[in-house]
């Protein structure tokens, strides 16, 4: 099972990357009024709806694998790092003495 999970995470990882990659951003059509061509692959409307909604689903994806991950491999680790460590007392530092401040009588000259 989680091997799986693992697989379907790597894969819905790359084809989000993928995705994000193939949409085209606020300023890309700026270089049609240059003189670039424009990129009609998808059609007229262009691929903004299609690639949006797999964007949302690849994402939804991603997250729940994430979660469901996080969950499996995180509930095992019930044992310590210290577990068989001998605890040990703190070595005691000696304190050099400082001698207690002079007293001020309270005769003022």
């Amino acid at each position: 099972m989680q091997l799986v999970l693992v697989f379907l995470h790597i894969v819905v990882c790359i084809a989000l990357i993928m995705i994000v990659l193939l949409q085209k951003g606020k300023g890309a059509s700026m270089g049609a009024a240059f003189g670039g061509s424009s990129q009609t692959v998808f059609g007229s409307a262009g691929a903004t709806p299609f690639l949006h909604k797999v964007t949302v689903a690849a994402a939804i994806i991603f997250m729940v694998t994430s979660l469901s991950l996080a969950f499996l491999f995180g509930r095992g680790a019930s044992s310590s790092v210290m577990k068989g460590v001998t605890a040990s007392e703190a070595p005691v530092s000696q304190q050099a003495e400082t001698p207690p401040p002079p007293a001020s009588g309270g005769e003022q000259k």
